[in-house]
């Protein structure tokens, strides 16, 4: 297995990446791990750890895509990027899989570029584990597709619950669909015929799922169109970060609260980890014909250590084989829908 790392990408890139991919090297060590960029910044940035790894390769790409800019522009102007340089390695079969903390827009629209899609996939959908109190559940799609039409959250749902059973250990997934109300006649024109399709199929279809159940439980897997779903993913992450702040400035105001809080840290410590994006390493691209892990644009080393894991996972359980093998089953269902 040969891990692509696009090592420019990210807000403490190279640095962090650099590092999270050593520590990947040492962990798996049965596994290739390519750094994608500036060679000399990477030589610099491996020297700082010592004896370089042996299973870990340079790949030189001589520009570095932005946040700021336009994700397609940057694709068909920046040729030699870090990012698009470490999708063409997978795409030409040189490595399994991509792991980027770069441009989010960039990497989608890279991949779906020259990795195209799985067979009989629409279109690919990033999904996110949003942590609930007896687990996670898989959001799907958070922000690749803002153009949506039933047949995409149809297959989303179908990735994701694949994705749920085999890296996730969830044998028979409850897929739900994000609305506005339980009731089965509420939501858009969007969501009733996405609806229809779910209800059709084999997958275990729960209904509608409202915004405050997705930590309930109520589903192990919940589809919205990409627009609503970045909200949402931004919106959890900055109420998860606002309550352990706001924990931790009221703690502070009294010797009381202060020990108080001392004696609560062993409950509250798992809780941190929970809510951490780091633990969860990064956010499959799910439908290409390839791995891609999106990273948090803040990934330190221990997430780019998690996000090459998870990449190795998803590769040695055939998650996209099983894609394609489930997508054939749905076509009978799915002929006549556009």
């Amino acid at each position: 297995m040969k891990v692509a790392v696009d090592a420019m990408g990210g807000d403490k890139a190279p640095h962090e990446t650099v590092k999270g991919a050593v520590l990947a090297a040492k962990q798996f060590s049965n596994s290739q791990i390519v750094l994608v960029g500036d060679e000399n910044t990477i030589q610099r940035e491996l020297s700082t750890h010592g004896k370089t790894p042996e299973n870990i390769t340079i790949h030189h790409a001589s520009q570095v895509v932005n946040m700021d800019e336009p994700a397609t522009f940057a694709i068909r102007q920046k040729t030699d990027s870090s990012v698009t340089k470490s999708v063409e390695l997978v795409a030409q079969g040189k490595a399994n899989a991509i792991v980027s903390a770069g441009h989010t827009g960039a990497t989608v629209a890279a991949s779906t570029m020259y990795l195209k899609t799985l067979k009989g996939v629409r279109r690919p959908g990033i999904a996110i584990p949003l942590p609930t109190q007896h687990g996670v559940c898989l959001v799907i799609d958070v922000g690749a597709n803002i153009a949506c039409k039933p047949i995409h959250l149809f297959q989303y749902g179908l990735m994701a619950s694949i994705y749920s059973k085999y890296i996730l250990g969830i044998e028979n997934p409850k897929v739900g669909i994000l609305n506005i109300g339980e009731e089965d006649a509420k939501g858009n024109d969007l969501v009733k015929e996405t609806f229809a399709l779910l209800s059709c199929s084999h997958l275990n279809f729960v209904g509608s799922v409202e915004g405050r159940e997705i930590f309930d439980n109520k589903a192990d897997v919940v589809v919205c169109e990409g627009f609503v779903g970045n909200i949402l993913l931004k919106f959890a992450e900055g109420l998860a970060m606002n309550i352990l702040a706001t924990i931790k400035a009221e703690a502070m105001k009294s010797f009381w609260t202060k020990l108080g809080l001392g004696l609560c840290k062993s409950a509250l410590l798992p809780l941190k980890n929970k809510m951490d994006f780091a633990e969860y390493g990064g956010a499959p691209l799910l439908g290409v014909n390839g791995v891609c892990i999106i990273c948090h644009g803040r990934s330190d080393s221990k997430a780019i250590n998690n996000a090459i894991r998870l990449a190795l996972q998803l590769s040695n359980n055939k998650v996209n084989e099983h894609i394609i093998s489930e997508i054939e089953k749905t076509d009978a269902l799915t002929a006549n829908v556009t």
